[in-house]
């Protein structure tokens, strides 16, 4: 089945998205066939769009409406997403948004330091020089400029008041020492683990840091970040529910597979028209349906797929092996609806680079413990508030915050929000909690939600030794299984000791 985006199965995207033209003139669909994002109240967008136009970059709508999503902000000001994918076929113009993104970062975001990477230095060269050309054509923004580093291996432009963009080749190694706001990773189907552990922690003491990736259809083996994406976006939409922290655009074909009836319309005919202007927002602007028919002609039906129909091949990752709990029996225990009654607690974790943090909730359910994610956000700052207001509203028996986690930071003032002891479990609680939680599990004994951030941290966990027990931990950097530890040490707290706090007059008659 074609996957098509949470916006428009709810109707609020056109079924094409492609502009009408008077003179004939065929274009492709300017919304992705597949899409989620955090909701978001405005956006920075335009302004990018609008900086981009005085710089002499005029974007196709489909561009606009990349910038539009991917630079959605909350209430706050903050981003709605850390992280914003687009995978689209090559030669369409992702370069454009890329250009007009790192301009809004420079002239007017105030990034300090925009990281912007290539698998090779060739394509990272390339993206310089046509950025650096944008802004010495344009006098206001040239005159901002400090230098433009031209030393081979330290590319970048600097502005008088500090702001830096800077190119690279990935690597092992790339990135590392740098503080980055906001990482550009062009050519992400060929992005792999290594890479990603060099660059994403550079992103940890920012407060509120985005990261870009930017390619086309995976192609293998080199594509494991790409596909770790791609996995959670189809999650999201198949779901109805837009992934806490991601925005994915992707424009791509579903070509018929051997199972297809003959009068199937669930699948796209690789050699339609039709298939190509899906997957294509660039033609009618800088591709044509001629252009693309003479490479049908030429390539492989594979490589036709994946180059011009956006089709790609993407790896499995070891991350969603589902190493200590199977998915199966994980999903097997999925509630239609929230079920916890009281009482509840609440727990609260964060990933070691405090770049994402989550809240859980446990509660009694048919003899056994129900278990969701109340949130799951970029960041630390929503933290607090958020707390005062489940608190307010629950009145949970407890919270649970383990002191020696990332999240111990947040103790002193939680207490002081709430007014109640924050219940701190030693490490021997901690392995309790983690095999009370995996026994729950195995015994069908808990219920939960099948949310989106619970299954990935589920899929993305390893056991690590703690003295003759285990508990949660992670197996690569980008995995974040905050919900998965939030999760756990909440239904630990319904069985730990609370300190009573009543005042023993409340019980005199």
């Amino acid at each position: 089945m074609t996957l098509l985006s949470s916006e428009r199965s709810a109707g609020r995207l056109p079924a094409s998205s492609q502009p009408q033209s008077d003179d004939g003139r065929v274009y492709g669909w300017q919304t992705p066939p597949i899409q989620t994002a955090p909701p978001a109240v405005s956006s920075a967008g335009q302004e990018a769009i609008d900086l981009a136009a005085r710089a002499g970059l005029r974007l196709d709508p489909w561009q606009q409406h990349v910038l539009r999503v991917g630079m959605g902000e909350k209430p706050d000001g903050s981003w709605a997403s850390f992280e914003v994918a687009v995978n689209v076929p090559r030669q369409n113009g992702k370069g454009g948004i890329i250009e007009a993104r790192e301009l809004w970062g420079l002239f007017i975001g105030g990034e300090e330091l925009i990281l912007h990477s290539a698998h090779e230095f060739k394509t990272a060269k390339n993206a310089f020089k046509r950025i650096e050309r944008l802004i010495r054509q344009t006098p206001d923004l040239h005159k901002r400029v400090k230098t433009y580093r031209q030393t081979v291996g330290e590319e970048g432009i600097e502005l008088h008041t500090g702001q830096l963009l800077r190119f690279i080749a990935r690597s092992k190694g790339s990135g590392r020492g740098f503080t980055g706001h906001c990482n550009v990773m062009d050519e992400d189907m060929i992005l792999g683990d290594n890479e990603m552990d060099a660059l994403l922690p550079t992103m940890a003491a920012v407060e509120d840091p985005q990261i870009w990736y930017l390619g086309s259809a995976g192609i293998g083996a080199p594509s494991v970040q790409l596909g770790r994406l791609r996995r959670r976006a189809l999650a999201a939409v198949e779901a109805g529910v837009p992934d806490p922290s991601l925005a994915y655009m992707e424009w791509s074909a579903d070509p018929h597979v051997d199972e297809c009836p003959q009068d199937c319309t669930a699948h796209d005919d690789a050699a339609s028209d039709e298939a190509v202007l899906k997957s294509n927002p660039g033609v009618g602007y800088r591709l044509t349906l001629e252009k693309v028919a003479r490479e049908r002609a030429t390539l492989s039906a594979s490589g036709y797929a994946r180059e011009r129909l956006g089709v790609g091949d993407y790896p499995s990752d070891s991350a969603d092996t589902w190493q200590v709990i199977g998915e199966d029996a994980w999903r097997a225990l999925a509630a239609a609806e929230s079920a916890p009654s009281d009482p509840v607690a609440f727990a609260i974790d964060m990933t070691p680079e405090r770049s994402h943090a989550a809240i859980a909730v446990a509660g009694e359910w048919r003899g056994g413990t129900h278990v969701e994610v109340v949130d799951h956000r970029p960041g630390t700052g929503w933290i607090l508030d958020r707390a005062v207001d489940l608190h307010e509203k629950w009145k949970p028996r407890c919270w649970v915050v383990d002191a020696g986690g990332p999240a111990g930071s947040l103790i002193a003032d939680l207490q002081d929000r709430l007014g109640v002891e924050v219940v701190q479990p030693k490490a021997r609680d901690v392995a309790a909690a983690c095999g009370q939680f995996y026994d729950a599990v195995t015994e069908q004994t808990l219920s939960h939600l099948d949310q989106a951030p619970l299954a990935a941290a589920l899929a993305g966990a390893q056991k690590r030794p703690l003295g003759d027990a285990w508990a949660w931990a992670r197996r690569i950097v980008s995995v974040d299984i905050s919900p998965l530890v939030a999760g756990t040490l909440a239904k630990w707290g319904l069985g730990a000791d609370v300190e009573d706090t009543s005042d023993p007059l409340d019980n005199i008659w």
